[in-house]
């Protein structure tokens, strides 16, 4: 019986720039520029998930279903980190202002792209819905409750939640123990 994983063989014959071991894959997740894209090992990534760009994924990491990361300035989510559904991370963002045209298939000359690498260091987890724009650290430690917006860097081992993200309170480590 067939389930909606690959196989280690077929994963083994994808064109990643590193693939771990113990990796699950939904056959329904979808890759751009998978030769820029490193798995760790035990990493598992569900159904309807968009991963694009400059991607380095750690150790013991779960992209949960329909999330995307647009990685064009880089993406790191590092070991013992997740992502609940519909999570979205952006390293790029296209200028609004009006002063610039706006899309993928508009002349580059013509367009002000800018961004920055996103980093999910280890021990994080970000709740469903939850929008994380360019150029943002979210250190160790650190949840977010769900439909947050990240948009600046997050001070380790604490909770954040709203839009935007605001502290909470501080988050327990406790799961150190476990390790």
């Amino acid at each position: 019986m067939e389930n909606s994983f690959y196989s280690q063989r077929e994963l083994s014959e994808m064109p990643f720039k590193k693939l771990g071991n113990n990796v699950l894959i939904s056959r329904f997740a979808r890759f751009y520029s998978i030769e820029n894209i490193e798995i760790g090992n035990n990493v598992r990534i569900d159904d309807f998930c968009l991963l694009s760009g400059s991607i380095v994924l750690g150790n013991y990491i779960h992209i949960s279903a329909f999330c995307a990361l647009y990685g064009r300035f880089g993406i790191e989510i590092k070991d013992n980190s997740g992502l609940s559904p519909r999570c979205t991370l952006f390293s790029a963002t296209d200028d609004f202002s009006g002063d610039w045209l706006i899309g993928p298939m508009v002349d580059p000359v013509l367009t002000n792209v800018t961004g920055g690498r996103v980093v999910i260091d280890k021990y994080c987890q970000l709740g469903s819905g939850c929008v994380v724009l360019p150029n943002i650290a979210i250190n160790e430690g650190v949840t977010v409750g769900a439909l947050s917006l990240v948009n600046r860097d997050l001070t380790e081992w604490k909770i954040y939640k709203g839009i935007p993200a605001a502290f909470y309170k501080d988050r327990s480590r406790k799961l150190l123990d476990l390790l």
